[in-house]
């Protein structure tokens, strides 16, 4: 693929941004452990370019046990100093305890499974495609919706913002330009 994204462009020499953009970003994302990880990796992006995520992600997996919800869930003191002292991954102590208490909301949701509720803010599917990179929003009234129904369930990290990068890396909306080569998901 020659057309990308403008953002899909490694500076040193990579691979990483160019095979996220076209393998996994805008791809329909689904199952509760995947969709953790990745409402986990956009809170720690927060502040931070995403390359250094995604530089970071498999030391985040190693450090967050494979974000197993179940597991994650019962980190206690030990484990936030163990991670405050992991260079491997973003050592913020607020954004470590947002992916504690998130998978206890994740365990605590009431009828409903975490792919359920995200995948019920997403919208219908534009007719076409940005043509240019300023149209593309930061946040939707979808995104600002699904963040609050986050915050109602006991999420924290998730503002509107974090929502739409979501729904951005999963699927949920296709923000790929028009002139990109990856094909529309289905």
């Amino acid at each position: 693929m020659t057309d990308r994204c403008p953002w899909a462009v490694d500076t040193d020499g990579t691979r990483v941004y160019r095979d996220y953009h076209d393998f996994e970003w805008g791809r329909p994302l689904h199952g509760r452990d995947a969709l953790f990880e990745r409402l986990c990796l956009e809170a720690f992006q927060s502040g931070l370019s995403w390359i250094t995520i995604l530089r970071k992600r498999e030391a985040f997996r190693r450090a967050f046990a494979g974000f197993d919800p179940e597991i994650v869930a019962e980190f206690g003191d030990d484990d936030v100093a163990r991670l405050l002292a992991d260079s491997g991954i973003v050592r913020n102590r607020a954004k470590i305890a947002a992916a504690v208490t998130n998978a206890r909301a994740v365990l605590d949701l009431d009828g409903t499974d975490l792919d359920t509720l995200l995948w019920s803010f997403a919208p219908p599917r534009r007719a076409r495609r940005f043509t240019r990179v300023e149209e593309v929003p930061a946040i939707t009234a979808e995104s600002t919706a699904m963040a609050a129904e986050l915050k109602r369930r006991g999420f924290r990290f998730v503002g509107p913002t974090t929502a739409y990068a979501l729904m951005q890396a999963t699927g949920m909306v296709d923000d790929h330009l028009a002139s990109c080569g990856v094909e529309p998901a289905l």
